[in-house]
């Protein structure tokens, strides 16, 4: 069955503004839940595109395409009154490659390959259509060894919208990607007031980046090794945590 564009778009949006982790789950929960049927406009007796269909029609899509619609989605809400550069929540997550681990070594050997044109061809002679994912690697967090990706996103705190996301290797350090979330979270001409974070991202760098902008400084507060947190930087850091506008 053949499903038009824009439903299939709107599919897309719905799993990025609720963070659906994968094909099949946006598949589940369009089934599963009236308001994204309504929003989609698909009546209920009908099932969601398979997710097969959500893959295909995303790889027809450019990165700077998806960006481009979502900016102007953004500029659209915020001219019905939506006010969404008030604050910002810088965070990251983990993502579970799909592909079988691999050891570094492995991985190393996999990416010089696939970089040679023979590594980009399949045993037919023909350009690959399907390949392993290159791009995971391993970090730790919490003890645990995990082999994926690592998603950097930035959240507007008063309606949830997802303003700005990347995607790198799992063992690349948050605290680099707070100034990339935060610029490429101004959808309209509006300046954004205030960016929260966590520890994760107490750094110089960071907070001079803030500074500079003339954006006030949600990150919360950490330890050093000569001084502890005063009670004052303890509640702040709890009033952070809250996403509170007037902390």
């Amino acid at each position: 069955m053949a499903y038009p564009p824009l439903l299939l778009f709107k599919c897309l949006m719905l799993q990025k503004w609720f963070r659906i982790n994968s094909d099949p789950e946006l598949e589940n929960q369009i089934n599963d839940r009236l308001s994204f049927k309504k929003f989609l406009q698909l009546p209920l007796d009908k099932p969601s595109p398979d997710h097969s269909t959500f893959s295909r029609f995303r790889s027809r899509l450019s990165k700077d395409a998806m960006d481009q619609l979502n900016s102007e989605i953004l500029r659209r809400f915020e001219g019905q009154g939506l006010t969404i550069n008030e604050g910002i929540a810088v965070d990251a997550r983990l993502v579970q490659s799909a592909s079988r681990p691999l050891s570094n070594d492995e991985l190393k050997k996999q990416r010089d390959k696939r970089n040679t044109p023979d590594g980009k061809l399949d045993k037919n002679g023909k350009p690959l259509k399907f390949c392993r994912d290159l791009e995971s690697n391993w970090t730790i967090k919490n003890d645990v060894p995990h082999f994926g990706l690592k998603e950097h996103a930035a959240v507007d705190i008063n309606h949830g919208f997802i303003l700005a996301t990347t995607i790198t290797p799992a063992s690349v350090n948050d605290t680099k990607y707070l100034s990339y979330c935060t610029i490429f979270s101004r959808h309209t001409k509006h300046k954004i007031k205030k960016v929260y974070a966590d520890k994760g991202y107490a750094s110089h760098p960071n907070r001079n980046f803030l500074s500079t902008n003339k954006i006030a400084d949600g990150i919360m507060r950490k330890d050093s090794t000569t001084a502890k947190l005063t009670e004052i930087e303890i509640e702040c850091n709890k009033c952070i945590f809250k996403g509170s506008l007037h902390c």
